[in-house]
């Protein structure tokens, strides 16, 4: 309770040392940010461990705004009044971190960052040994205050004259997986590839954290990084899109806003692709 009140009066000033004492950057943030709102959720954050390193290590976007979207789906998930207002706040929400992230690194993309290609050996050892690693830790330092000043903001906007429909495409995976209502509205700020950037894919992600959830609780000490079925998961998601993974590649479709991507899933859009995931 002392620490989230230290959050908000002036911001997180250990996020190096939980990054150091959690392992990955995905799970630091979701804690981080969770603790910032007094809601810390230990599985949930160690199932987050599975998006590290740009999703199980890929490159993509980097761990660090997956682990603090989730958080601020969870905070949408307590403080809105319905679903379609949680999916909303959660997507506008992961929004304002994206665009307070840029800010900072000027990329999302985790391997523009560390200049490493994680499923390398050497690039690893390389990413290791010139310390370029190091600079993951003062990102986090220097960003977390920042991140959650734009959860906060992010949280607090909504619109009044909002569409009585909100679907995200990571929901609608999360669902059909079996997932809560609350665990359905964490992953909502996934849609269309993280806050509707186009970038890669937050069904993906979605499914990706939910099986890693199954398997936190029946694992309690390992990490999720670990777990064998999330990438059969990746496998079946590359075979079933010709080894795409940019969501507007996928869909052809840049989305606007939250109406747009509504009636593209709401008409079908990736349905395909969502239930191959859901039972993959």
């Amino acid at each position: 309770m002392k620490k989230a009140l230290e959050d908000i009066q002036s911001g997180p000033k250990d996020a190096r040392k939980v990054f150091k004492e959690l392992g990955t950057c995905s799970r630091t943030f979701f804690h981080i940010v969770n603790r910032a709102f007094g809601h810390p959720k230990e599985l949930e954050e160690r199932a987050a461990d599975a998006l590290a390193g740009g999703i199980l290590k890929e490159g993509h976007q980097c761990g660090m705004l997956w682990g603090a979207s989730l958080a601020v789906g969870a905070e949408a998930y307590r403080t809105c009044k319905d679903q379609n207002e949680a999916i909303r706040v959660a997507i506008k929400a992961t929004q304002s971190l994206m665009n307070s992230f840029i800010k900072n690194e000027h990329t999302i993309n985790c391997r523009d960052i560390t200049h490493c290609d994680f499923s390398s050996k050497l690039s690893f050892a390389k990413y290791v040994v010139s310390g370029r690693f190091l600079y993951c830790f003062k990102m986090a330092d220097k960003w977390a205050p920042d991140a959650v000043q734009a959860a906060r903001i992010g949280l607090a906007e909504n619109e009044l004259k909002a569409p009585s429909v909100s679907m995200s495409c990571a929901t609608e995976v999360a669902r059909k997986m079996g997932a809560s209502d609350e665990e359905m509205i964490m992953v909502a700020g996934f849609a269309g590839g993280l806050g509707l950037s186009g970038a890669a894919c937050g069904a993906l992600s979605a499914a990706i954290w939910v099986k890693s959830l199954v398997w936190c609780k029946e694992e309690a000490k390992k990490m999720a990084l670990k777990n064998p079925a999330t990438k059969k998961t990746l496998e079946i998601f590359y075979k079933t899109t010709d080894s795409n993974i940019q969501c507007e590649v996928i869909t052809g479709t840049n989305f606007r806003n939250i109406e747009d991507h509504t009636y593209f899933i709401k008409n079908g859009g990736c349905a395909t692709l969502i239930n191959v995931l859901a039972q993959s």
